[in-house]
């Protein structure tokens, strides 16, 4: 089976970055038209872009991987957290989509496994039912007592 890679949806990001970009003009034109002896008041608009920007490098701060009976979940930047599960310990798949979420095929998968620390939330993933089959299909694929046996 092929690995899978999976990171938040740059379609939020996207969408952010296009209205601080409109936000950004506009406030450009309205200082540019309204106080032209104030220039200082140019430099403010482009701390509307840090918004897209950090929301861009949360993003890349989270990464889970599903490689053979495991699945591997990193967070961070320069301190990484990892999370290893074992697939045939998952439970319970759970797909959550809020009114938003489901306009762009987006939503949060929670993974629920025995054990301590006992769910693992992958937040707006894009096409959540299908990554949630995907899990559940792994997980009974690497379950002990083998794929179409009883335990």
């Amino acid at each position: 089976m092929n690995d899978i890679t999976i990171r938040p949806t740059m379609k939020f990001i996207r969408i952010g970055a296009i209205a601080a970009a409109v936000v950004f003009l506009a406030l450009e034109i309205l200082a540019y038209i309204k106080a032209p002896d104030k220039r200082w008041l140019l430099a403010l608009p482009p701390l509307i872009m840090l918004w897209p920007l950090a929301r861009w490098m949360r993003r890349g701060m989270a990464k889970a991987t599903i490689t053979g009976d495991r699945l591997r979940y990193e967070t961070g930047l320069a301190a990484k957290s990892t999370r290893t599960i074992q697939l045939h310990k998952v439970q319970d798949v759970r797909v959550d989509q809020r009114m938003s979420q489901r306009i762009f095929s987006v939503g949060d998968v929670s993974i629920e496994t025995a054990g301590e620390s006992s769910r693992l939330t992958l937040h707006n993933v894009d096409n959540p039912q299908a990554l949630a089959e995907e899990i559940l299909d792994r997980a009974h694929q690497s379950s002990p007592a083998g794929p179409g046996t009883t335990p």
